[in-house]
């Protein structure tokens, strides 16, 4: 079994990882029970990073806005559109020119 992202191979089980797990599983359940595991861990980051992201936020949206979204994909889409929200690589990069001393920052 191969678990694959935009056709890139990014895991296999081979027949000994897959002999090894249906000690715990019924081989007759195997295919579907990793599909279900790879599934629960793509939702749960998912669930954890909104959650962190309406953490930080909506107290920031509080005093900019006079509406804020109960929809989870609408919230998004209002914070991403924020002049001043960042994603992980930009907050990254200026925290490493914090530490360098940049002055522009």
């Amino acid at each position: 079994m191969q678990i694959k992202v935009d056709n890139d191979t990014v895991y296999e089980v081979d027949d000994f990882k897959k002999k090894v797990i249906c000690n715990d599983i019924m081989e007759d359940a195997f295919d579907e029970d990793i599909r279900r595991r790879v599934r629960y861990i793509i939702e749960h980051k998912f669930e954890r990073c909104l959650d962190r992201l309406k953490d930080e936020w909506i107290p920031k949206l509080k005093g900019r806005v006079t509406h804020i979204p109960t929809d989870d994909a609408q919230l998004a889409l209002l914070i991403f559109a924020q002049e001043d929200y960042k994603d992980r690589k930009l907050r990254e990069e200026d925290e490493k020119r914090k530490r360098e001393g940049d002055p522009s920052l």
